[in-house]
């Protein structure tokens, strides 16, 4: 039997639960909609995000409908989906929504990036000190396979905006005064490690003034500081939605303006939506997907292998819940950044001042304007590591283990300038007693490694 009339499925919208919630205050109240374990203090939220419970009924959803039926969802229902979760985020960002589309995580939209740009002798690729490793390593890869050479800018932090600035200007000037071409340049919004705030906005102007494409390896930023990027004006963006705008992993946003469509011929891997450059005798390949009358750049975009992408139709669902948030008479994307900011500065103010140490900030007080603050621990590089940094970084992986073994935590630890770092993630759904509890937690582990005993690990 043939069925000529198929059962419609009962129309859902994913948006209408979470319009009609009430609101939700910052802090303890929020908590309650995460589905963090009783017991454990998520201070790292920044490494991998997490989602609220109402965000994971949408994910299901998603999930759930393709199963149900997969050719239908994956082929027809799907793109739909996608161009709303497009149209959502480029609302949001404030940039034309032809320019924005969704890739895995920021790793692969800075490989997708770096790996299309056809690189001719004499261009050079300016990374910064601070670079996020995997960055740095994709750099590595490209100078090992293409005529392109690197360039690092050097510094340590803290160092003022003024100053940053100033080597990223002498480092193209310098390149090209040696007939080089500086091609391309990547950089933060927020580094990793330690987390603070570049002047990105000046050194998009930079690259601007001076014929670099600018790359922003925006990972920490969608979502926890306000972004506008039509006014930005990069000539590539790319930011992890998982982090700090609550959507499910892995899901990020890349933006490349219309300019530069042209250079992104392929995503990364190659699938169907590439065009392959005419060749004569060659073989047509077709698409086995609905035709589509989107841009190349688009349509390149919309399908790269089988994936689950029900986190990224998740992106207005996760718009709509941040609206609830409130916090101080603010409401939405304001109370998130005020509460995020601000707990930040509390938290590392009290965690320094606990531990006898300091945060780390620049004269301008421009490093911290985001959801983290860095704090010295009271360790000696000489005293704890002897002055070896192998033996600094032991330590690093001790503490880490620690924290997870003994305490059901995490903090993100790093051995930088001579000294070791704990990076803290503020988000809404933490409070200044978390950080009360995580400052005691490492005056322990700090008074631990001072005793030597992660020199008994695996002894």
């Amino acid at each position: 039997m043939v069925l000529k009339n198929v059962t419609p499925r009962p129309k859902y919208d994913p948006l209408a639960a979470i319009k009609r919630s009430e609101t939700i205050e910052c802090g303890t109240e929020a908590r309650k909609h995460f589905a963090i374990a009783d017991g454990y203090h998520n201070l790292n939220h920044g490494s991998f995000g997490t989602y609220p419970k109402e965000i994971g009924n949408v994910l299901r959803h998603y999930q759930d409908l393709a199963e149900e039926r997969p050719d239908v969802f994956i082929r027809y229902d799907y793109p739909k989906a996608l161009d709303e979760a497009r149209a959502a985020i480029a609302e949001y960002l404030k940039a034309p929504v032809e320019g924005c589309v969704f890739v895995p995580n920021a790793s692969t939209g800075t490989n997708t990036v770096l790996r299309n740009l056809v690189y001719q002798p004499g261009d050079v690729i300016i990374y910064f000190a601070t670079v996020y490793g995997a960055c740095g390593k994709t750099v590595a890869y490209i100078t090992e396979t293409t005529p392109a050479t690197s360039h690092m800018v050097e510094y340590t932090y803290p160092l003022s905006d003024d100053e940053l600035c100033s080597k990223f200007e002498q480092a193209i000037k310098g390149i090209k005064a040696e007939g080089k071409n500086p091609r391309v340049a990547i950089y933060d919004t927020i580094a990793s490690q330690p987390g603070v705030r570049m002047p990105f906005e000046r050194l998009t102007e930079l690259c601007r003034q001076h014929g670099v494409l600018s790359c922003i390896d925006g990972a920490h930023s969608v979502g926890g500081i306000p972004l506008e990027l039509g006014k930005l004006d990069p000539d590539f963006y790319v930011s992890n939605c998982h982090k700090w705008l609550h959507v499910p992993r892995g899901c990020a946003v890349l933006y490349v303006p219309e300019r530069n469509h042209a250079l992104m011929r392929s995503t990364l891997p190659t699938s169907h939506g590439f065009v392959p450059a005419p060749v004569d005798g060659a073989a047509d390949i077709r698409s086995p997907l609905p035709p589509s009358a989107k841009t190349a750049f688009v349509n390149s975009f919309e399908f790269v292998g089988t994936v689950d992408n029900g986190p990224t139709l998740c992106v207005p669902a996760a718009l709509e819940w941040r609206k609830k948030l409130t916090w101080k008479g603010k409401q939405g994307e304001n109370a998130i950044y005020a509460y995020t900011e601000h707990l930040a500065h509390e938290a590392g103010e009290l965690m320094a001042s606990a531990l006898g140490t300091e945060v780390m900030e620049n004269a301008e007080g421009t490093l911290a304007k985001c959801f983290f603050s860095n704090v010295r621990l009271p360790l000696s590089f000489q005293d704890q590591a002897q002055g070896d940094v192998g033996k600094a970084f032991e330590i690093v992986t001790w503490m880490s283990r620690v924290l997870v073994d003994e305490y059901d935590t995490f903090m993100g630890f790093n051995f930088y300038a001579d000294a070791w770092w704990v990076r803290l993630s503020a988000q809404v759904y933490l409070t200044l007693e978390d950080f009360k509890w995580g400052t005691e937690v490492l005056k322990e582990v700090c008074e631990r490694v001072k005793k030597g005993e992660w020199k008994t690990e695996g002894a």
